[in-house]
């Protein structure tokens, strides 16, 4: 099977009718994209795995596997599959961006009517992909795996838990609607987020942004067989602030909100000590003058470095490069 190319007017998969019939998966083309990073353990047989699902099922797809600066003999191992067998694209980054810029650089490469995003460490099983096919085929455009029990850590599930919150709050994920990096995005989803202009791509929020019709499906989550994960708790807590910096102005608005309430309680307390400036006997030449001056500036210059801060973050924003990372070398070249 040579590498696929979609059929499909414009690239994109026709809804379900109005009577709510199943789409036919065979009419698609699929490409699955797999960021690596230090699984030169567990990368081959993952990829094994997935071509032989796929095969094994007749569907037309693509393997896009994506080296994020790995440091371990990951990109041989990706490389020589690529070489051996057309249907596989090999991206090496010039070093590690994280996961989410390794899954947009795989989106811009990607050609099937939908894609799919998986770990390369087989806890996301490669049949369950087809589980994710069967619920994108009722005419949603994203489906998310909803793993029947994680097998991951406890900070990871905190973590989780915390990403959560801030999806509902800032991309307005419904209560009900389980997320992870286990989906499959129909391609004028794929389109939106990879024209999007943000210097921190996260793909769950964009999926979450450009979408309409969005849905989860319960998918079997497996423990590592080989090595540890890469998520720790350092990686989590930056991928919550860069969510939270980049695509939400909460932290600065509760900054300008802190930086009111101290400057209206300098007000306050710079009038108090004036009262009793002008009707007391001041114990300390000069204190009261000192205290109400230092109040009101610094209360002053709170609020404005707060407000600075908001402009300067929609500025930046707003000229943020699209060049989020780089690729070193491509196989097939």
């Amino acid at each position: 099977m040579d590498a696929i190319s979609s059929t499909h007017v414009a690239g994109l998969p026709a809804q379900n009718d109005q009577r709510g019939r199943l789409l036919d998966r065979y009419g698609f083309t699929y490409s699955i994209v797999i960021p690596v990073f230090n699984s030169v353990g567990i990368v081959g047989e993952t990829v094994d795995r997935v071509i032989e699902v796929f095969e094994k099922e007749g569907l037309s797809f693509e393997l896009i596997l994506v080296n994020d600066g790995s440091r371990d003999g990951s990109w041989e191992v990706i490389e020589a599959k690529a070489r051996a067998d057309s249907r596989i694209i090999a991206l090496d980054l010039l070093r590690n961006y994280g996961q989410h810029h390794a899954n947009l650089a795989g989106f811009r490469e990607a050609t099937g009517d939908y894609v799919i995003t998986m770990d390369d460490d087989l806890q996301n099983p490669p049949d369950q992909a087809l589980v994710l096919i069967e619920a994108a085929m009722r005419g949603h455009d994203v489906v998310f795996g909803q793993f029947d029990q994680k097998q991951a850590a406890r900070h990871r599930q905190l973590g989780s838990q915390a990403i959560n919150m801030i999806n509902r709050r800032i991309f307005g994920q419904p209560p009900d609607l389980a997320i992870s990096n286990f989906r499959i995005l129909r391609r004028d989803v794929v389109k939106r987020i990879c024209a999007s202009r943000t210097a921190h791509p996260y793909i769950t929020g964009q999926a979450l942004l450009y979408s309409s019709n969005r849905s989860h499906v319960p998918v079997r989550h497996e423990a590592r067989s080989v090595g540890t994960s890469n998520y720790n708790l350092a990686r989590i807590l930056r991928l919550v602030l860069t969510i939270l910096f980049s695509y939400s102005s909460y932290p600065l608005r509760l900054g300008a909100l802190i930086g009111f309430a101290i400057s209206g309680l300098s007000f306050v307390l710079g009038g108090i000590y004036l009262v009793r400036g002008m009707f007391g006997s001041p114990q300390i030449e000069g204190w009261t003058t000192l205290v109400v001056l230092l109040a009101i500036f610094n209360g002053f210059t709170i609020a404005l470095l707060s407000m600075l801060g908001e402009y300067v973050t929609r500025t930046l924003n707003a000229v943020s490069a699209q060049d989020t990372y780089h690729v070193s070398q491509r196989v097939p070249e």
